[in-house]
Formats: structure tokens, sequence, C-alpha cells
């Protein structure tokens, strides 16, 4: 002990006997170190487990959340486009969401989760942010059924924005398109012509889109012309369209369809028709009529007698020259130019022998020279 206290003389014998001693230390200490790695291993697993199951129904409920979201803010942003979209004549507006959709050849119908319980009425105007829908044609309490205006049996009082040109757009029965049958051959549309609400029929506002003209035919042999109109509200992927109220006091407020052509209910009394300004007179005749400065006013010229009453008045006949010793003008010819009764004197109508002038009192004839 004193020399491997010293000198470490036992140091390559204590290495040896380590060696031989680790497995047998390693055996007995193996159970309780692997029961604690495996209750370890099974609380770790467990906890792992747990964990990943709160994570995967967090993941859940962010994606549906996430879902909601965008639902949300897709059906906001139709809302804000649908609100956007109101023409001005809309007094209040309702959003209803499409539960149903009916597109058949025949057919074209959707129905909706507003009814009467909500307002709404039988004819009133259904729209989206794009264009025109329909108008209810069946309410219930709690739903109404919308006849699209692409329907063979609806009909859609237009007009053409670039002319003006008023006429009746009839559903295509495909969904997506209308046509204009009642228009001439000659009529100014074309192409890329947008159609409008024309405000008729006391159902539509005026002024709000209908359809763009996509095709249009003419033939020489046909007195109308073939035109198909593509429509503008997206009825194949729309969720959500809006009811409108329209003011009643408002110009492009629809016009409800009266009794009778003279039994109009609404109008404003204190409007009365003015008077005519009266018309000015034609420059040439003002010039004629002025009389020259300095100058009598003269008589108005004597009318020319008819034809009938030229050829019935007997022809005067001719008389000799007077002789060149007479300087004495006779009584009964015409006044010289700047005698005191030529302004006074009117012309005679040829055929006849003029009047006595007003300042000379008549006189004979002169009796004829003997031959």
């Amino acid at each position: 002990m004193y020399l491997d206290q010293r000198a470490h003389y036992l140091e390559p014998a204590r290495y040896v006997l380590q060696s031989a001693a680790y497995p047998i230390q390693l055996a007995v200490n193996s159970p309780p170190t692997a029961w604690r790695w495996l209750r370890e291993s099974l609380a770790t697993r467990d906890a792992l487990r747990g964990e990943n199951e709160r994570l995967r129904a967090r993941q859940r409920d962010l994606e549906l959340m996430a879902m909601r979201y965008a639902a949300l803010a897709h059906e906001n942003g139709e809302l804000r486009g649908l609100r956007e979209a109101l023409p001005p004549v809309a007094d209040r507006w309702l959003p209803a969401e499409i539960i149903n959709i009916q597109l058949s050849g025949l057919r074209q119908r959707l129905l909706i989760d507003r009814g009467a319980s909500n307002g709404v009425f039988k004819g009133q105007a259904v729209l989206d942010d794009r264009g025109l829908i329909g108008q209810t044609t069946h309410v219930g309490p709690w739903s109404a059924e919308v006849i699209l205006i692409t329907d063979p049996e609806h009909a859609v009082p237009v007009r053409v924005e670039r002319t003006g040109l008023r006429t009746i757009a009839v559903g295509g029965g495909d969904g997506s398109s209308l046509a204009l049958p009642y228009l001439p051959a000659n009529a100014d549309v074309r192409s890329g012509d947008l159609l409008l609400t024309s405000g008729l029929g006391g159902v539509f506002p005026e002024g709000y889109p209908v359809a763009h003209v996509s095709e249009v035919h003419r033939d020489a042999v046909q007195p109308l012309a073939q035109v198909r109109a593509a429509v503008l509200s997206h009825i194949n992927s729309d969720t959500e369209v809006m009811l409108v109220w329209f003011r009643a006091g408002h110009p492009a407020a629809p016009a409800a369809a009266a009794t009778s052509a003279t039994d109009v209910k609404t109008g404003n009394a204190a409007i009365q028709p003015l008077a005519a300004p009266p018309r000015p007179a034609p420059a040439s005749r003002v010039d004629a009529a002025a009389p020259a400065p300095g100058a009598a006013p003269a008589t108005a010229p004597a009318r020319p007698a008819p034809q009938a009453a030229r050829s019935a008045a007997p022809k005067p006949r001719a008389e000799p020259p007077p002789a060149a010793a007479d300087s004495t003008p006779p009584p009964d010819s015409a006044p010289r130019a700047d005698g005191p009764g030529a302004a006074s004197q009117a012309p005679a109508p040829p055929g006849e022998s003029p009047p006595p002038p007003a300042d000379t009192p008549a006189q004979p004839p002169r009796s004829r020279p003997p031959a």
C-alpha cells in the first residue's frame, strides 16, 4: 500500500481488474436502465401521439377557419360588388342566396331564400353586380322563384346605348344569350353594342346593363335581322343576387303600366304648357317692305287678275300717237315718273286700263282723230 501510494506499482493491476469488472457492472445495471428507457419511451410516445393529435385537430380547425374566412371574404366582395352595382334609382336592396337553379331549354328559373316575410313581392327586379338577372314570379313565405332573362317566356324592353334604338330582347333558352327578333333588316345595330334597360314595362329601371350584341345576320329576302346578344350576368356562377326597391319619384324609376293610354297615375299638375315664342320675319321680306329714306309710302301693288278674267276682258283698241305739234300730253295718258302722282300710282295689271290718279279728276276720253 505504501509503494502503491508512493510509486503507483498497482496501477496496471487496477486497470486489468477494472476492465474485467466492467461487463459485470454493465450486466448488473442493465435491467433498471432498460426499464427506465422503456418507461420513458412509452411516455414519450404517448405524449407525441397526443401532441400529434392535438396539432392535427388544430390544423383542421385552422383550415376550416381559413376556408370560412375565404368564403366570408368572397361573400363580402360579392356584397360590396352588389352594393356598388346598385343603380341610382334604388331605394332599398336585399341580398338573397341561390338555393336551387334550373337551367333547361324550356325553363330557366332560380330559387332564392327570401320571401314575403322579407318584403319580396311578385314582379320584383333581381340584379347582380354585372347585369340583369330576371324578376320574381312566385313568392312564398320564405322563398321566391325567379324567372331568368334567358327564359324563352321572358322578354325585356331594351335600347341600344350607341343609337338609342328601342326593341324587345327575348330569352334564348340556353342560359347565356338573348334574341332580338323584332329589329328590321336596316336597323342600326352592330356587334359589340351594349344593350341597356329602357325603363318601360314597369319592372326594371332605366339604364341598367343587360347584354352585348354578339351576332348580327341580315338576309336580303328577310324583312327582319337575326340578332343575338350575350348576357352580362354570370348566371351559372353567381351564388347571391339582390332584390331591389326603387324610388317612386325618381326619373329613372320603371313606369308602371297604366290601364289606358290616358290613365296616368303619376304626374305634376304644376307643369303647364308655355307660350310659343314669336317667329321672326324673313330678312328678304323685311328689306322689301322697308321704304327708302325720304320716299313717300307707296300703296301695295294690285294683284294680277286671274287668267280667266284676263282672257274674258276686252282688249283696248290701239290709238294713234299724238301729233308732234301737240306738246300737251293727253289727260288719259300715264303720269310721268317724276310727277306728284308717281308715288301713289299703282301699276295696272296687263289687259286693264290704269286707274286715274287720286288727285286728278276723271276726264272723258279723247275722240279719235279723223282718218
